[in-house]
């Protein structure tokens, strides 16, 4: 209490510098919160990293023992490790490195990737080198976008995704990465004929060597002369299928055997490993994750800024855009309007019942001001420790505006029932002293 009675007494006696506080306090705190990182959830997950390493090919057993197991090997020994977790799926690893609370995950990231780098070289020949998925927040998820059309192929819709419209979304300041499902992946496939490779004596490492060397850029180096060096550049790669098709894969004895002859080369999509249906119609989907530590609100109208741009061109195509299938701004944008409805009503509540029961606008606006301070207060605190505005933060806000309410009623009332007693005393005490001790009346009910 002796605390407590210094700060009330400074407050009494330096009213016009705590006045100066106050204000100086309400206008920091609307910058706080005007750069206040808004998500929808706290960072509830604990630091945690991903090694994926795509096998194509390989039997989810052969990944398991050839490329999951070796990695894991290699990765168990790193400082700071609590649990790890590993799934091998058809021509897939995936391991989950979980490390204790506290961890710098930067600094995690860093020791994984330097034991991966390594590990290249143990792994089977045709298998890709292991590399960390994007750092994404715990709710991963920003937004959702789908695409449909009734006009173009879901070829196209997949071409348009990825090409045009992922590429433009990865450039949005605080996205991390998009997944793209559904749709059907363009391909020039090289559709063998077992029958004729027979006839032709031909072998299917002919065919592939035939297109690598047809398809493949390579660097034909340079001219020099005592004047200059002229560059060479390689080009007339097939970039169709009928050009591809004529292909020569032997010349012998007057005769041309050419890649058609052999097999039907066209324009085909990829074997399907997934399928997106947006409002029950066939389409492609793309799935936005933001950064670590990214403010949600934020990334959510760039990204909605960078599809309006991208609808016109679209539509143009044929394409409907569908730019928010999942939002989850919503929910912040839901809690901020909780707690500003329950501001003004905790506001207009105190206004009402002051001058209701005291008949003065005076102490009934000086307890009013009791709120925002208070929740400005909390919002730079917030922010001192890193913490931003989420639902949880923001539904912890609105409750405690009740308890604001109730303890500037009940200060409030006090000092000015005081106050009017001490005016009908034959001798009133000093003012300040009366506020004092009608404060420090009712401060241990208040707490």
């Amino acid at each position: 209490m002796t605390m407590i009675r210094g700060i009330v007494c400074f407050a009494i006696r330096f009213r016009g510098v705590v006045i100066s506080l106050a204000m100086l306090l309400a206008r920091y705190g609307l910058f706080a919160l005007s750069h206040a990182r808004l998500d929808v959830f706290p960072e509830f997950a604990p630091p945690q990293v991903q090694v994926q390493t795509e096998a194509p090919s390989l039997s989810p057993e052969q990944v398991e023992v050839l490329v999951t197991q070796p990695l894991e090997s290699r990765l168990a020994g790193i400082a700071g490790i609590k649990i790890m977790r590993s799934k091998s799926f058809q021509g897939l690893s995936m391991i989950t490195l979980i490390f204790v609370s506290g961890t710098d995950i930067y600094r995690a990231r860093q020791l994984v990737a330097e034991q991966i780098g390594g590990a290249v070289s143990a792994l089977p020949r045709g298998v890709k080198a292991p590399i960390l998925l994007p750092l994404a927040s715990s709710t991963s998820v920003v937004l959702s976008v789908g695409l449909t059309s009734n006009t173009c192929s879901l070829m196209k819709l997949r071409t348009l995704a990825d090409w045009i419209v992922k590429p433009q979304l990865l450039s949005v300041k605080g996205v991390a990465g998009i997944s793209v499902f559904g749709g059907e992946i363009k391909q020039l496939q090289i559709q063998v004929d077992p029958d004729k490779l027979v006839r032709y004596g031909l072998s299917i490492q002919d065919v592939v060597n035939a297109a690598k060397r047809a398809t493949a850029v390579r660097g034909a180096g340079f001219i020099e002369n005592n004047n200059q060096r002229i560059v060479l550049e390689t080009t007339g790669q097939p970039i169709s299928a009928v050009a591809l098709g004529t292909v020569v894969l032997r010349h012998q004895g007057g005769i041309t055997l050419r890649m058609a002859d052999v097999a039907q080369v066209k324009i085909a999509p990829a074997p399907a490993v997934g399928a997106a249906s947006i409002q029950g119609q066939p389409g492609v989907m793309l799935v936005i994750e933001e950064q670590y530590g990214a403010n949600t609100m934020a990334v959510t109208q760039t990204l909605e800024q960078r599809l309006a741009q991208l609808k016109p061109a679209l539509a143009a195509e044929g394409v409907t855009l569908h730019p928010d299938l999942f939002r989850p701004a919503n929910f912040i944008e839901t809690a901020i309007s909780h707690l500003r409805t329950a501001l003004l009503i905790g506001a207009a509540l105190v206004l009402t019942v002051l001058f209701l029961f005291l008949f003065n606008i005076r102490a009934a606006v000086i307890s009013a001001t009791a709120i925002p301070l208070a929740l400005l207060t909390a919002v730079i605190v917030l922010n001192h420790f890193g913490i931003g505005l989420n639902t949880m933060t923001l539904g912890g806000l609105a409750i405690a505006i009740g308890e604001v309410v109730d303890d500037a009623i009940v200060d409030m009332e006090n000092i000015f029932r005081r106050l009017r007693e001490n005016r009908m005393l034959p001798i009133p005490l000093d003012a300040a002293q009366v506020v004092l001790n009608a404060s420090l009346e009712v401060r241990g009910a208040v707490i």
